[in-house]
């Protein structure tokens, strides 16, 4: 049994617990795996989604991949950025924005209950711009339901390390992990 197979059991039997009523922190879960597993995920993510719908859960996924070559692609000077990256640092913030937008978006395009499962994949690609847990900060309120982020990294003591960097920090989501099934 691959480790992204632990990964989809582990949730099935997380998401399959009774949901209660929750504050938006307490929402999110980290479906966590090795950076190296990202194409073995991607390519069983319809598997998360058929055990999020067996269990009678709504499914809708938000994919990150694109988001920073579109943002890049709307700025007026694009180009003075691609020859010149140093001067992101006076408007990385902006990108924050342009995500929870085109999130809140996404949300607002669809009939979202607090039986949905929302995931959050390619979060990855923002690695270097913008931090997991301020993104997850501004987007888990927005999500009646369940929260799912695609975590390649690690997870240890509460501690959450995206593509295993030097840059951790300690976060209370719930945590899956692709370790030993549950």
């Amino acid at each position: 049994m691959s480790k992204i197979d632990v990964l989809l059991k582990n949730y099935e039997k997380t998401i399959s617990i009774p949901w209660r009523d929750l504050a938006a922190a307490q929402r999110v879960i980290f479906a966590v795996y090795q950076e190296s597993d990202e194409r073995r995920l991607k390519a069983k993510i319809t598997e998360f989604e058929l055990a999020t719908r067996n269990l009678n859960h709504g499914w809708l996924e938000f994919n990150l991949t694109d988001t920073f070559s579109e943002w890049m692609h709307s700025q007026r000077y694009a180009k003075s950025y691609y020859k010149n990256p140093k001067l992101l640092s006076n408007i990385i913030h902006k990108y924050s924005d342009y995500i929870e937008e085109k999130f809140r978006r996404f949300i607002d395009s669809e009939n979202i209950t607090d039986e949905d499962v929302v995931a959050l994949s390619g979060v990855g690609s923002i690695f270097g711009f913008i931090k997991v847990r301020d993104l997850v900060d501004r987007l888990s309120p927005m999500v009646k339901g369940r929260l799912l982020v695609f975590f390649p990294g690690s997870y240890e003591n509460n501690n959450y390390r995206l593509l295993d960097g030097y840059d951790g920090w300690n976060y209370h989501a719930l945590p899956i992990t692709c370790n030993k099934i549950i």
